[in-house]
């Protein structure tokens, strides 16, 4: 069995004294391809030291809305210049964040908007955080044509109709860690409408921890908890997931 981490941050420093050991859990566990994603002027570097270090990770560049405040004149160009690299697969994480007051609402929008144009002009997939900004986030992602390259819907946590939404713009949708838990309804019923076919899994770790080891630190190994729950969510054997949301992220990122 092969799985596919969509997005984790095996750079973050809760990792720093045990790296190695969580990239082998990860291979012991299956996981064959990961994407790390490179988020501001300090992740982006250490994300493409690791890209380049593993044959099987993937890196993701793009600055993060909780840090658009921080990027300067130079930023974008440096995104681009690296998006020519062959390790690195999509731009992002990109999108809006309401729920931390980091950076102002308007410069979000900014940062967002011009990222997105450059996936356009350099047919890059891109990667979104949303969080409770669902509708300025698919708002301009329809503005700016976003369509036109597609990407994935990180750690979705919206409701079906958003959802809907985000396929018809030509997204897939990732799920994680809250899949798994007890009290998530709205994850659940929306990945049991998801088609097959736009459907992948991530962990984000080292957070959003899946049951039973949620309140410790999220590795990458933990993709096969939410890979099972998935399959148990579209009522299918644990082995075809696999095989599909791994084809899925091979198709959806380029990935010969």
């Amino acid at each position: 069995m092969q799985l596919f981490d969509t997005h984790t941050h095996l750079d973050a420093p809760q990792f720093d004294e045990d790296r190695e050991e969580v990239i082998a859990r990860a291979l012991e566990a299956g996981v064959s391809k990961m994407i790390n994603i490179g988020f501001n002027r300090d992740t982006i570097p250490t994300t493409m030291q690791l890209a380049e270090k593993y044959d099987y990770i993937y890196a993701a560049v793009g600055w993060h809305p909780q840090d658009a405040i921080t990027m300067k004149d130079g930023d974008l160009e440096w995104i681009a210049s690296l998006c020519a690299h062959p390790k690195v697969v999509a731009i992002g994480e990109i999108g809006l964040d309401y729920y931390w007051d980091t950076s102002p609402k308007d410069v979000q929008h900014e940062v967002f908007r011009k990222q997105i144009g450059l996936a356009r002009e350099l047919k890059m997939p891109i990667s979104i955080h949303n969080r409770d900004a669902h509708e300025d986030v698919i708002r301009i992602l329809r503005e700016e044509k976003a369509g036109e390259v597609g990407g994935v819907m990180h750690s979705f946590s919206g409701s079906w109709e958003s959802a809907k939404m985000c396929l018809d713009l030509g997204f897939h949708l990732s799920f994680g860690g809250p899949i798994t838990f007890k009290n998530a309804r709205v994850p659940k019923e929306v990945l049991a409408q998801t088609p097959l076919d736009r459907l992948l899994i991530e962990t984000d770790s080292p957070y959003l921890t899946p049951h039973p080891f949620r309140g410790k630190r999220n590795e990458t190994a933990h993709v096969r908890l939410v890979a099972e729950a998935a399959a148990a969510i579209k009522g299918i054997e644990l082995q075809e997931l696999a095989e599909i949301t791994y084809a899925n992220a091979l198709e959806r990122f380029g990935i010969l």
